[in-house]
């Protein structure tokens, strides 16, 4: 069956589609041309259907992702869907499950059928935690196993998966010549790493990376090539193993395209600022123009608790230069397991990111609802500000507005806005 790459190659325009430019500033027929020349992705696996669908790539609005999922530490099912809840109510464009504990399969098939939204996952997570979970050592994986375990989570109805392609000999080496401060924090990564090691073999997802194709040609699920090697730390940002990794990530992008494969790049999660906006524009060099989805990325590593502002900051600018979608980072990140309002407060903060990106893109219509909101203001009218706000429901729990409803509390009688227009 056809891979929406594939109808996109051949000049059809379909269903999906069309459905997912819907409040888009481009047609149905450009998201093809981007989709054919692997400029866009558009995530949907043939076995899922959802009622959102969603493009990420060049001319599109910058996305947002949802890491949800239990930890081996903490499983509890109605944690989960009150992440869930949050994270669609939230208004997040995609979903990760990115469980290692509990019933992974009965997790993943809740987040299938009750998402609104894409759902995306680690599949190399379930094995390696159904190998812990019978004591069996993470080396004595095999290649057969990993990629039995892909296509069974591709079946159940994925839309896109991260794999962990790039971690290699050769990106391993890179990586040993370099003096990091945290090698690697990547689970996927570190896990390849470690069976590498001790196997003295290849990355069995970069030899039988043919393999891997049919399989995602298959089900139409798009490949997110995950950053096994990304920096942990901005001491360790932009240095050789990143960068070969992201070359090897390059040349795969390329083969998954020629087979009918939609692809994304995956990117760094801690990077100083003023080397973000060169990141993004080499993976668009080194990537053929591919969406690069990215975590953060994070500019600093002091601010623990807060890190969802953080990652606001580097997101907004690196979707300015070129990142096409954003996992959330919540104020939980390097502390523990997010609870629901950690998830909501994560997804807000990379949709405000998001917005400011498209606006300094230039995108059409990225600044409308600005304009409006402005308006309302002017006209101190409650309702509009209200309406325009990104979380309504926010601002009018904590809009404080005076009894002849001409002020808010910050100003009162003083209010500029009230003053000026009585001039």
């Amino acid at each position: 069956m056809p891979t929406q790459l594939d109808y996109a190659k051949d000049g059809v325009v379909t269903e999906e589609m069309k459905q997912a430019v819907i409040g888009e500033p481009i047609t149905a027929e450009e998201l093809r041309e981007r989709i054919a020349q692997g400029h866009a992705v558009l995530p949907k696996n043939i076995n899922h259907s959802f009622p959102i669908l969603r493009a990420i790539g060049r001319g599109l609005k910058t996305k947002v992702n949802a890491n949800l999922g239990s930890s081996g530490e903490c499983y509890m099912m109605d944690l989960e869907d009150a992440k869930l809840k949050a994270a669609l109510k939230a208004k997040t464009d995609s979903i990760m499950d990115l469980s290692t504990g509990g019933n992974l399969g009965g997790l993943r098939q809740y987040f299938l059928e009750h998402s609104t939204v894409m759902v995306g996952a680690v599949p190399i997570y379930a094995l390696a935690t159904e190998m812990v979970c019978n004591h069996q050592p993470l080396d004595k994986m095999d290649g057969d196993q990993l990629l039995k375990s892909i296509e069974k989570q591709c079946r159940e109805g994925l839309d896109y998966i991260t794999v962990h392609c790039g971690v290699t000999l050769a990106s391993v080496k890179k990586l040993e010549s370099f003096e990091r401060i945290m090698p690697c924090v990547s689970r996927g990564g570190s896990i390849h790493m470690h069976w590498m090691r001790a196997n003295r073999k290849e990355n069995p997802l970069y030899e039988n990376f043919d393999d891997l194709l049919e399989i995602a040609h298959k089900y139409d699920v798009t490949l997110s090539l995950g950053d096994g090697f990304r920096p942990g730390t901005i001491m360790d940002a932009t240095d050789g193993a990143q960068l070969e990794e992201l070359m090897i990530l390059g040349e795969l992008a390329k083969r998954a395209r020629a087979r009918g494969v939609q692809t994304m790049i995956e990117g760094p999660g801690h990077v100083p600022f003023h080397q973000i906006q060169a990141n993004m524009q080499l993976q668009k060099k080194l990537c053929d123009g591919a969406p690069f989805y990215i975590l953060g990325p994070l500019p600093t590593d002091i601010a623990a608790g807060y890190d969802h502002i953080t990652a606001a900051i580097g997101g907004a600018l690196a979707g300015s230069a070129g990142a096409d979608f954003i996992c959330y980072v919540t104020p939980a990140e390097h502390l523990g397991l997010p609870n629901a309002d950690d998830v909501y407060q994560g997804v807000m903060a990379s949709r405000i990111a998001a917005h400011v990106a498209d606006i300094a893109k230039g995108l059409p219509g990225a600044m409308d609802a600005d304009r409006r909101i402005s308006e309302a203001r002017q006209k101190l009218d409650w309702e509009g500000v209200i309406r325009e706000s990104l979380d309504p429901d926010l601002v009018r729990e904590r809009i404080q507005i005076t009894e002849d409803r001409e002020a808010c509390s910050m100003c009162g009688k003083l209010c500029a806005v009230k003053i000026s227009r009585l001039i």
